[in-house]
């Protein structure tokens, strides 16, 4: 059963991002979708469902498809950004694809990604912020707020969260697959009208951007050892070929990324989140296995000597940096010093 609900979902994506007669047959459905996604918006706006507001900053970094967009490395440096002006965010997230009983929860570098998530654990691993996940992203910010000595908050996805409010929203875009076909779910990736991006206050897209968007730029040209943290250039492995899995949203994202670096690779793709298994990874101890940082926080328990990961970084324009500083300010008030 799982192996056809996520064939089902390939052929929609597929379908998404290619001319498909099943993109007209599922239209109906999105115009279904459409009008609960907006009779859901006006409810917050007219104060009929009532949304929480916090007494520091809440900056959303979200998307308005479906799949992978980059938004945990934007996270990321957001939040170092943040710091090292001076600021002391605390992170908030979904937790997505987390199984713990209790909601909110703490997630420390050490925390167990089957019950936090794995991008959850790699975002408090690569930024050393207090964080905390949930379905309720409101109560997970208060649990921070409770416990941890913050000033500002930055949500890991939530766009479409509106029960919490929000000073700043930014929307990152894939600047390869860009929106698709333009459609709603499920005739095609948009979680909310494409429209929906001229009341965001920033828009960064994952490569090339056009005019009025911030370019996003992955850096990274080293390779990490899940057994002894041996830390290697990845112009190392060009001489030899290697087998690239991902779980993540766009696994070709990052098998380009290897190949832009000169490597030579067979490339797996599992689903996005994926869990995975010992036997599932049954290759060759002489064959060289590279993963995404996100996979290898599930992988760490089972790994052999010959697994390495890729820490991904991103690279923003000043300018952007700067703007988010310039806007907290008017929105919230100048930071207490």
């Amino acid at each position: 059963m799982k192996k056809l609900r996520q064939s089902i979902a390939n052929v929609l994506e597929q379908s998404w991002y290619t001319k498909s007669g099943l993109t007209l047959f599922l239209r109906p459905i999105s115009w279904v979708y459409i009008g609960i996604v907006v009779i859901r918006r006006v409810m917050y706006r007219l104060s009929i469902l009532k949304a929480t507001r916090l007494p520091i900053p809440v900056i959303i970094v979200g998307n308005i498809t479906v799949g992978g967009t980059g938004k945990t490395p934007l996270v990321i440096w957001l939040a170092n950004y943040l710091k090292q002006a001076g600021f002391k965010p605390g992170i908030i997230s979904r937790g997505y694809a987390g199984n713990a009983r209790q909601w909110p929860q703490q997630v420390r570098p050490d925390a167990d990604p089957v019950m936090v998530g794995d991008e959850a654990l790699v975002i408090a691993r690569r930024t050393h912020c207090p964080m905390a996940v949930g379905p309720d992203r409101a109560a997970a910010a208060n649990a921070l707020l409770k416990h941890a000595s913050i000033d500002v908050i930055i949500s890991d996805d939530g766009l479409q969260h509106y029960a919490l409010e929000r000073t700043i929203e930014i929307a990152v875009i894939d600047g390869v697959r860009r929106l698709g076909n333009g459609f709603c779910l499920p005739a095609g990736p948009l979680r909310e009208c494409k429209s929906r991006l001229q009341n965001v206050d920033f828009i960064v897209t994952n490569g090339s951007a056009v005019q009025e968007e911030y370019a996003m730029r992955y850096v990274g040209d080293t390779a990490i050892n899940l057994c002894n943290r041996e830390e290697r250039a990845l112009a190392e492995f060009k001489p030899a070929q290697v087998t690239a899995i991902a779980g993540i949203g766009n696994p070709d994202r990052f098998f380009n990324f290897l190949r832009v670096h000169g490597i030579r690779l067979i490339s797996k793709a599992f689903p996005d989140h994926h869990y995975f298994q010992r036997n599932e990874l049954n290759f060759p101890a002489s064959e060289v296995l590279m993963m995404t940082e996100k996979d290898a926080v599930k992988c760490e328990r089972f790994a052999q000597t010959n697994w390495w990961y890729v820490p991904i970084s991103v690279d923003m324009p000043g300018e952007f940096g700067m703007k988010i500083l310039s806007l907290m300010e008017s929105r919230h008030g100048q930071k207490d010093t």
